[in-house]
C-alpha cells in the first residue's frame, strides 16, 4: 500500500484484529473457558502475523525498498485513526471485563498508536526523502503488536 511498510503493518494488524473480532463474537455468551481460548487464539494469531511482517521489514531494510508515498500514508492513517478512536469509544461504553473484550480493547488501543506512528512516519519520509522512517515505524508497529499479543496471552491464563 503506497510502498509503505508502516501501512502494510497497519493493514496486517487491522486484518488480524478483524479476524479476532469475528472469532470473539462466537465467544459472546459462552463459557469463561471458551472466552479465554478465544483470547489465546487471538494472541497467537497476532504474533504469527507480526513475525512475518517484521521479517519483511528486515528484507526491505537490507534490500532495495521503494520510496513510500507519504501523502497516501498520512491520509489513510488519519482515516484509520478516526475509525479506531470511534471503536475505542464504543468499547469504553461496554462494562465487560471478560478476556475477549479486554483483548479487543488492547487491539484497538494498539491501532491508535500504530496510526499515529504511520502519520509521523509519513511526515518524516517527506522531510528526509528517505524510506528509512517508514521501515523503522513498520518494525516498531510489529513490535507493538507482539507486545499486545503478549498481554492478551497473559489475560488468557
Amino acid at each position: 500500500i503506497a510502498n509503505s511498510m508502516g501501512l502494510v503493518a497497519d493493514s496486517l494488524d487491522m486484518f488480524s484484529d478483524s479476524i479476532v473480532y469475528l472469532v470473539s463474537l462466537f465467544a459472546v455468551g459462552g463459557s469463561i473457558l471458551l472466552k479465554k481460548k478465544v483470547a489465546k487464539l487471538a494472541g497467537y494469531f497476532q504474533i504469527f502475523i507480526a513475525s512475518f511482517g517484521f521479517i519483511e521489514v528486515l528484507r526491505r531494510f537490507f534490500g532495495f525498498g521503494e520510496m513510500p508515498d507519504f501523502s497516501t500514508m498520512i491520509i489513510v492513517s488519519i482515516l484509520a485513526f478516526i475509525a479506531n478512536l470511534y471503536c475505542l469509544y464504543l468499547f469504553q461504553k461496554s462494562d465487560s471485563k471478560e478476556a475477549h473484550m479486554k483483548a479487543s480493547w488492547i487491539f484497538t488501543s494498539n491501532d491508535l498508536i500504530v496510526n499515529s506512528g504511520v502519520i509521523i512516519s509519513g511526515v518524516l519520509v517527506y522531510f528526509f526523502d528517505s524510506n528509512k522512517p517508514d521501515l523503522i515505524i513498520g518494525g516498531i508497529v510489529f513490535i507493538v503488536v507482539i507486545n499486545g499479543a503478549r498481554k492478551i496471552l497473559n489475560l488468557a491464563k
